[in-house]
């Protein structure tokens, strides 16, 4: 069931509960007859489907140690509280990794493909968790866009709300499980190591500070509250090695700076170790064998992880595998990948909401 799909008299219940001063636990339970279900609330409230109307009420949620903001309406305020996630630093071999291609998230799109992408990662628990970047859309700082018509309206701090808006609902799952154990064990049993490497749709920030430098100080990368929610964050084109993994938005020429071109095979070529990318709209994916260690190398693009189309692509180049990639048994650069697209992830999760 999708976000903007719930049953209305369903909300309305939920929000009679929610006036009436009742936890979300206890309306879980209660209403939706499962506790495990309050994740749904919760993420009914990131939405602005569901309301904290009084003082009281924000303080009661602030009290069961929730770090989101609820009830507020997509964009509405300049200011967006990040989810923050207990995380790992270092991890051990022969792990799980999952890569989160571009996830381009902006105003007057739904949530619901970072909801069930989150509800994965809950689910599975991986190790290793990897944003290869371009969450930030930043559409307002699209230079393809100035002087145009569709530059209109565009607001530089509702992007950064969208982004961490958008983060949020990818994490909340993350943090649902993290405060059951909590609840249960008196300790968190899962932390992820997460690692962001920034794309070149957050590196907008970075040019356009570059060509109005008086705006240097006020705005920067770390308005996107990415580290505050627990993320390992690399630099624009700053490769992220783990297991012997290279990730990064995409590979340059060290010549040209610019993307190598060709396949996934030819770029594995010219890269010489097992990497992942995102940056491209595409699943193109090589593999190649070394005898001398008896290692798979692996060369895996992929560059969408979002479901709203693109308008200036046009309408074939929307068609496109959209989804994320597993890595089970991770070591030396070698591992046993699975892809998941996001149609699946809605059928296994989109119920759940």
């Amino acid at each position: 069931m999708k976000y903007n799909k719930l049953d209305e008299t369903v909300l309305a219940l939920l929000q009679n509960a929610l006036d009436e001063g009742l936890s979300v636990r206890a309306i879980a339970r209660d209403v939706l007859g499962k506790e495990s279900r309050e994740s749904s609330i919760r993420s009914a409230l990131s939405r602005g489907k569901l309301k904290v109307k009084t003082e009281e009420e924000a303080q009661t949620v602030e009290s069961q140690k929730w770090d989101t903001v609820p009830s507020k309406i997509f964009n509405s305020n300049p200011k967006v509280e990040p989810v923050r996630i207990a995380t790992s630093k270092c991890v051990s071999s022969n792990i799980t990794q999952v890569m989160i291609p571009d996830t381009q998230c902006k105003g007057g799109i739904t949530l619901d493909y970072l909801h069930n992408v989150g509800m994965y990662l809950a689910d599975k628990q991986p190790e290793v968790i990897v944003h290869i970047g371009d969450h930030a859309d930043f559409p307002s700082l699209s230079s393809y866009d100035k002087g145009k018509k569709s530059a209109e309206g565009k607001r530089l701090y509702e992007d950064i709300n969208a982004a961490i808006e958008g983060m949020n609902v990818l994490l909340q799952p993350i943090k649902d499980l993290q405060q059951r154990e909590l609840e249960q064990y008196g300790e968190i049993k899962y932390k992820p190591k997460m690692v962001l490497t920034l794309g070149n749709h957050e590196q907008r920030l970075e040019r356009h500070l570059d060509a109005n430098p008086e705006l240097h100080g006020l705005l920067s990368y770390s308005d996107l509250r990415y580290e505050d929610m627990g993320w390992e964050v690399y630099d624009y084109l700053e490769p992220a090695i783990i297991n012997g993994v290279a990730y990064c938005h995409f590979f340059a020429n060290p010549m040209t700076g610019k993307p190598y071109g060709g396949t996934a095979l030819n770029i594995l070529k010219q890269v010489g170790v097992s990497f992942c990318m995102g940056h491209k709209q595409v699943l193109d994916v090589a593999t190649r064998f070394l005898p001398t260690t008896g290692k798979q190398q692996w060369a895996i693009i992929a560059g969408a992880c979002y479901d709203h189309m693109e308008g200036y692509k046009g309408i074939q180049g929307n068609h496109h595998w959209r989804g994320i990639v597993v890595k089970h048994n991770v070591m030396e650069g070698s591992f046993n990948p699975l892809f998941i697209d996001l149609e699946y992830l809605e059928g296994r999760y989109g119920n759940l909401a």
